[in-house]
């Protein structure tokens, strides 16, 4: 009778154990202060099968050494709305005898992505140690041959098994990563890899390199090397991880990249494969050593996004959740996550990261840069966005000079913009997704100059948009803290 009555009384306490949430200052904080225009609507938001868009991906790496738990963040991922995400297919985790594969957790995440409307595509990459092969970030290249047979039966297996439901392969993580220059033995990896990857599926998309920044030397010698044994046409991206603390700077590398590139085949697009943002100050990684927090966090995921978007290439944000690594609890999530691996509360940087997919989704095109006026000194990002008809619907702009900050407050200025006519435009602020009313706008709405008087700016995009095309709910909608009052979970 007493286990009996113990049972029932634990398993009445687990649901709330398990669904518990923290709420969420920081996003309570966010809604408090406002650019002091009148609130009209906020952004409604779509799940990842109805808006179908590849473009924005989000990062569900670190699984392969069990640094997170999909079935803990899981559902987050559709509701984001991205149509896609990376996932690191793990040899060392899948291989742990010689020969005998499990797949088990790996067909978890992929199945599971699948069934969230989010395609996976799968970076294969890192060593096993039972070849003698290293396994973490910044692993070595393996260059015997008998490690590299294993590594391609392996690749066809793996190909073999998710080649229905995964359809981008990356090869390796962030090559240039060590102090020695691995450009040769990365590009012998990446040309047995692709051409093991094509032989199984020979429409397969292979994503090449994953590097670390934009780092034109390494590329070229990789390159030359491809173009010397005339397999450039085994690549389909070159992708690259823009960790920059301001994230505009990263513009100029990225431009001079993609040049690059087309020069040895235009064909070749960038892909902004990894990059995020710390939450707090971190001693490892990338970005440490910079006093980040969760509102300069957001700002910085928004203003990521936006640079990807405005220079026409996909983008994929590190990382959904918090990752355990054997020394920290990396804080680049966009979920919150305890020591337990579990969900504590969407960061601002997830609703942030939500809004932008669902504003720009695959209706909404950049349509360059142009010319426009604005009464202050700081230097200002402006993109004039476009619906697929080629007509314009809007701009997006934002401070682009500084590192975000932490500051909740706009500027308010007069903003001139050439070439714009809106009919019936409103203000968005993608973090928190309001909609706002505009002060009544000035100037020839016919092709001529578009003026805005009072209009708030601050260092994360803001978007002066058609009312018709944002995706619209009404004001009075409720937008809590996430989570609940509980203070505790264990």
């Amino acid at each position: 009778m007493k286990k009996t009555f113990l049972a029932i009384l634990l398993g009445a306490s687990l649901p709330s154990a398990v669904l518990a949430q923290h709420w969420s200052l920081t996003w309570k904080q966010l809604q408090s202060v406002s650019p002091g225009l009148e609130l009209v609507g906020r952004i409604e938001t779509r799940s990842s099968r109805e808006l179908a868009n590849p473009r924005w991906s989000v990062g569900c790496e670190c699984l392969d050494r069990e640094y997170a738990d999909f079935s803990a963040y899981k559902p987050y991922v559709g509701e984001l709305g991205v149509g896609a995400a990376r996932i690191q297919s793990g040899w060392a985790r899948c291989e742990q005898k010689k020969g005998r594969y499990d797949f088990g957790w790996l067909d978890e995440a992929v199945d599971g992505l699948c069934e969230e409307g989010v395609r996976p595509w799968m970076c294969l990459a890192y060593g096993n140690p039972v070849y003698g092969a290293q396994k973490s970030l910044g692993s070595r290249i393996f260059t015997d041959e008998p490690t590299l047979q294993a590594w391609e039966r392996y690749v066809t297996a793996v190909v073999a098994r998710y080649k229905d439901r995964v359809h981008e392969w990356e090869v390796w993580n962030e090559p240039n990563l060590r102090g020695a220059d691995q450009s040769a033995a990365y590009a012998e990896l990446l040309i047995r890899t692709a051409e093991a990857v094509r032989k199984v599926d020979p429409e397969a998309v292979i994503i090449g390199f994953g590097l670390s920044r934009m780092p034109v030397d390494f590329t070229g010698r990789v390159l030359d090397i491809l173009r010397e044994r005339n397999k450039l046409g085994l690549i389909d991206y070159v992708s690259f991880h823009p960790y920059h603390e301001n994230p505009d700077d990263a513009t100029p590398g990225i431009e001079a990249l993609a040049r690059f590139v087309a020069s040895y085949d235009p064909r070749i697009r960038l892909f902004s494969g990894e990059s995020g943002c710390p939450s707090v100050l971190e001693w490892a990684h990338a970005l440490r050593y910079h006093e980040w927090s969760e509102y300069s966090q957001a700002k910085w995921v928004a203003r990521r996004l936006a640079n990807d978007f405005a220079l026409g290439i996909r983008s994929s944000i590190f990382a959904i959740i918090d990752n355990q690594y054997p020394n920290m609890l990396q804080s680049f999530g966009l979920l919150r996550a305890n020591l337990l691996k579990q969900v504590v509360y969407k960061r601002p940087s997830y609703h942030a990261m939500q809004h932008m997919v669902n504003l720009l989704h695959a209706g909404v095109k950049a349509a360059g840069h142009p010319a426009f006026s604005v009464n202050t000194a700081r230097e200002i990002s402006l993109v004039k966005l476009a619906d697929t008809a080629d007509t314009p619907i809007g701009v997006m702009f934002w401070y682009a000079d500084r590192i975000p900050s932490d500051e909740l407050a706009w500027d308010r200025v007069e903003l001139s913009v050439e070439g714009l006519s809106l009919k019936d435009p409103v203000l968005v602020e993608p973090i928190t997704g309001r909609i706002f009313e505009l002060p009544q706008p000035h100037g020839n709405r016919d092709g001529g100059r578009m003026k805005f008087t009072g209009c708030p700016v601050w260092d994360a995009p803001m978007l002066l948009i058609e009312r018709s095309t944002v995706p619209f709910q009404g004001a009075a909608a409720e937008r809590r803290a996430a989570g609940s009052s509980v203070d505790m979970l264990y």
